[in-house]
Parts: structure tokens; sequence; C-alpha cells
């Protein structure tokens, strides 16, 4: 498979100023009060609400699997979810700006907010779809993308979705060991603020038809092929 390339809007100058260590948090950016933006209410795709209220029955889960470009094409394809959308989580500084996250100053990582409908898709073959979708041994990186923000994590909403997201990450550790990978780096905790990015980032590769996706999985599956869904990851970095 071929390298995908770097990300085009991280270019030398975000690069240079990478961090590959989370700051403490009496170190981390300010940040703010209020979005610095409008945040946009609709799904570019299907038109459903992206921030809340949802309709009741609804569950949401957070991932980070890399740049959250492709990351969330990931899940908007999957038959279940009703809307997703891309932010900041994992961090300190409130309301950050997609600079302030480059700069590695806030903790956090890019991530993906999905609302699903589990009785069309379970959490279970949404956890597939993560682990699948990425490399999660690679620490703070994600192939070509470098630094804090790109870091792999899942933030837990509710006890059962901890016990799940536990057990599966046991599970694909010992799969990629029998594959030759090394130990999994992927950050656990609870969800904590998911703080929404910028207009131009949601649903950026269906507004961007040759946009940057970097999205490329092991190709190690979790487990039984009826867990899994059909939502495939770039295969290049130009592959939208």
């Amino acid at each position: 498979m071929a390298a995908p390339l770097p990300r085009p809007y991280a270019g030398a100058m975000l690069f240079s100023r990478t961090k590959l260590d989370l700051p403490a948090p009496d170190r981390a950016l300010p940040g703010r009060d209020a979005y610095p933006f409008v945040v946009p209410e609709t799904h570019y795709v299907n038109g459903n609400r992206i921030v809340p209220p949802f309709p009741s029955g609804l569950a949401t889960a957070v991932f980070g699997l890399g740049c959250f470009w492709g990351a969330e094409r990931i899940f908007w394809q999957i038959p279940g979810v009703w809307s997703t959308a891309v932010g900041y989580a994992g961090g300190y500084t409130p309301h950050p700006t997609y600079e302030e996250v480059c700069s590695g100053r806030t903790g956090h990582t890019e991530a993906v907010l999905v609302v699903f409908d589990p009785e069309r898709v379970s959490y279970e073959q949404l956890l597939a779809a993560f682990w699948e979708g990425h490399d999660p041994t690679q620490g703070m990186r994600q192939g070509n993308d470098v630094g804090t923000q790109y870091r792999s994590a899942a933030y837990w909403a509710d006890d059962a979705q901890r016990a799940l997201l536990e057990a599966s990450r046991d599970a694909y550790s010992a799969r990629l060991t029998a594959a030759g990978y090394p130990a999994i780096t992927t950050e656990l905790a609870p969800a904590g603020p998911f703080y929404y990015a910028e207009p131009y980032h949601q649903q950026y590769l269906a507004r961007n038809k040759n946009g940057y996706c970097g999205i490329g999985g092991t190709g190690v599956k979790l487990g039984d092929p009826s867990s899994s869904v059909d939502a495939p990851a770039c295969q290049t970095g130009l592959d939208v």
C-alpha cells in the first residue's frame, strides 16, 4: 500500500510545532468560554442534527483514530449511524481552535462524535469499525500524521460502553500480537467535553471530493465477520 501523502494543512510550520508529549493541565492553553465560530446544526450528507438535542432512543460514542476527515466518513457510511461530527476530545483547553490543537498545547485528540441507533447498529459493531479502521499501536501519530492530536483514543459514555470497550481492546490486542504488531497505545477514558471543530472540517470529504484521507487499518479483524460493518477506510492518502 502506498504511503499516504502528508495532510496538506499540516505544513512545515505546524510540523515544526508538533508535540509528542501531552501538556500538563496547568501548562495547557487557556481557551475561551464559547466557540469562536458558529457550529453548524445539520449534517452535510444526511441533514440530521449533529448537535443536541438528538431524538429519543439514540446513543453517542466518541472515537479518535487519526485525521478526523477520513475517520468521520468511516462512521457516517455505517447503516444505523444517525449523524456524525468532528471535534476535539480528551484535552484541557475549552473551546479550542484547530490551530491550537495542532500546537500540541491543548491536550486534545481529533475525534468523531457518532450518534447512532442501537436498534440498528450495536456499539460492538462501531468498535469493530474503530479498531479495524486505523492502527492503534502507533502512539502519538497515525501514519504520516504526527502529533498528540492524532493519537488513538476512545471515550466511554457509561459503564456498559466501558466494559465493551475494554473487552474489545483486550481481544484486538491479542489478534494484533498474533499478527506481529506491538502493544496497543489507545487511550481509553470516560467521555469528557466534546468540542466541535470548525465548520469547514465537518463532513470534510463530502464537501471536498479530492480531499486528503490518511485513514488506513492494519488488515487485522477484531473477530467474527458478522460483528463488522461495511465501512472501508481509505487505502491511500488520496483515496476518497
